[in-house]
């Protein structure tokens, strides 16, 4: 594989873990922020999104050089659309250059004018002037030859233009931001290329670990120079006060963090039913890599910001059942699962004999198995597919989802599940999920009840939390889920990531399934116990981590 040196500004195809090659443009990152440690890296902007992230050198390519290879295995929207975004770029870029090469050249007549009345006459200096124009020549022919290297875009700008506007400015110096709307210069393909660049493999692939969990390797979210091909500026000023008052997720956390791989987006019709913390994000993912999606949610404005981002509106969850091949629901419980199928206007009024029906709520075995049987009975097709993780995992499409139930279906669900999570599991019959889910819930709730006991038993005996901690951040059970819930103690933020309410559902629930076989569980109930005084404090719309404060009064 051949060298390719990339520079400041140069336009790139860049690559982040499983997420599918994207254009972008090399630009300086922020001041506070730390190139990583170890191999090469650029700071890229992304186009189409408000993207920006640190991408090690052997995930980039140049963009004119594979734009046709690119364009030919992504066909998502949101791709096209930032492809688009380039393209306005450049026709953007071009007429600069042509603006500045007929005002170069006007400066230039100008000062020949001048020099012819001011040329000297002695000897001496003409030698002088000869000599440096000779080295004018020669650096412009040098210039020529760098040029040569480049894309077309660069032709039409003289080297000394580019020399001069290279060289640092005396008066009238640009603030730093500016430097994000210069022309970007292409890079440079160096000379020992021994084969076309299409040989190039993207690293890692679908089949390797994701090597961006290098802590050093963070993906940021900040404000873009150019406009981009969606506008989010409207979108994320509602969301912000819709999060102060509802809770609801980011669309644009979800739209800039997917990072899933290439996927070819199934071409069958796709319903979702209920956009809450989880949901949000779910859809978010959905739509970012070029499904076709029909929302519906309780409360309905919460739509608008998926119909701006190209959902279609369902006036019932019937409806949209009966315009849909594949209909998602996530709700909260197990009555909201049986209201969402069984009640007015319900799902089970739009079902017919073909029609697929997967429920991702966390709910027991025996609601999942009644709605199973209700949805077959109709001739359709039934899933269940709750998912582990939180609004974080699901804005970032990192889900973990369990199915069970039709085979068949959860093959036809493969697009879906892989612009949501990381991975899925099929675990065979209907219930099967919901009790795995049950308990992997019952083991996470348990653990961060612990957590609150250890931190608050520190507090109480002279300890130091935040030594607590770091100790324990250096330990066997370091974890991203340790760290993220200790730092909402130590900081007082509870902002719901997952609720309390819903762990302590989960967790009601595992006991629940613990007596119908017989088995003990004296942690969870324990744990159990613990939420429901939390409850009581009103923490039940928080954080579970708010559970601390069970603790502390």
């Amino acid at each position: 594989m051949a060298a390719v040196s990339l520079r400041l500004g140069d336009l790139v195809w860049g690559k982040l873990g499983r997420y599918p090659p994207w254009p972008g443009k090399i630009v300086n990152p922020p001041k506070d922020l730390k190139k990583p440690r170890g191999k090469k890296c650029f700071f890229v902007k992304f186009f189409g999104t408000e993207d920006h992230a640190w991408i090690k050198v052997e995930q980039l390519k140049p963009y004119h050089a594979h734009k046709e290879e690119m364009i030919k295995i992504n066909k998502g929207k949101r791709f096209q659309q930032a492809v688009d975004a380039v393209e306005e770029f450049l026709r953007r870029a071009k007429g600069k250059d042509q603006t500045s090469s007929h005002n170069s050249a006007d400066d230039k007549n100008r000062r020949n004018s001048s020099e012819e009345r001011s040329r000297p006459n002695s000897g001496d200096e003409k030698r002088k002037l000869s000599l440096s124009e000779g080295k004018v020549k020669k650096n412009m022919g040098e210039g020529k030859k760098r040029v040569s290297s480049g894309s077309s875009e660069r032709g039409s700008k003289s080297p000394l233009k580019r020399a001069q506007e290279q060289s640092p400015r005396k008066r009238g110096r640009p603030p730093k931001d500016e430097k994000d709307l210069t022309i970007p210069e292409s890079s440079t393909v160096k000379g020992m290329m021994a084969g076309p660049m299409a040989a190039f493999k993207w690293q890692p692939t679908a089949s390797e670990p994701v090597k961006d969990a290098d802590p050093h390797f963070h993906h940021f979210l900040l404000s873009q120079t150019e406009k981009p091909a969606v506008c989010y500026q409207a979108i994320t000023k509602k969301l912000k006060i819709w999060e102060e008052e509802t809770g609801s997720t980011s669309i644009q956390a979800a739209d800039s963090t997917a990072v899933n791989g290439s996927i070819t987006p199934t071409d069958k019709k796709i319903g979702f039913l209920g956009l809450g913390l989880m949901g949000s994000g779910i859809v978010s993912n959905l739509l970012k890599m070029g499904h076709t999606v029909t929302v519906w949610n309780r409360t309905a404005e919460k739509c608008d910001l998926f119909i701006q981002e190209g959902a279609r509106l369902g006036r019932t969850p019937a409806e949209v059942v009966s315009t849909c091949d594949i209909t998602f629901a996530c709700v909260s419980d197990p009555k909201a699962a049986k209201d969402l199928v069984l009640g007015p206007s319900g799902v089970l009024q739009g079902i017919r004999p073909g029609k697929c029906y997967v429920d991702m709520s966390t709910v027991d075995a025996d609601t999942v198995t009644e709605l199973a049987q209700v949805i077959v009975s109709r001739g359709g097709r039934f899933l269940e597919a709750p998912v582990s993780g939180n609004q974080q995992l699901s804005n970032d499409g990192m889900l973990v989802i369990l199915a069970a139930g039709d085979r068949g279906l959860y093959e036809d669900c493969s697009s879906c599940f892989q612009a949501m999570g990381k991975t899925s599991f099929f675990l065979g019959e209907v219930g099967n999920a919901a009790k795995m889910m049950l308990i992997v819930n019952m083991v996470q709730g348990s653990f961060m009840a612990t957590i609150a006991e250890g931190l608050t038993l520190a507090q109480v005996t002279g300890q130091s939390q935040q030594t607590l901690l770091d100790i324990l951040n250096q330990g066997q059970l370091a974890s991203i889920f340790l760290d993220q819930k200790c730092q909402n103690i130590l900081q007082g933020n509870f902002k719901p990531d997952f609720y309390l309410k819903y762990i302590q559902k989960d967790l009601r629930l595992a006991i629940a399934l613990g007596d119908a076989v017989n088995h003990p569980t004296p942690m969870a109930a324990a744990a159990n116990e613990v939420y429901k005084r939390a409850k009581a404090l009103d923490q039940s719309d928080n954080d579970m981590s708010a559970v601390y404060r069970a603790y502390i009064h």
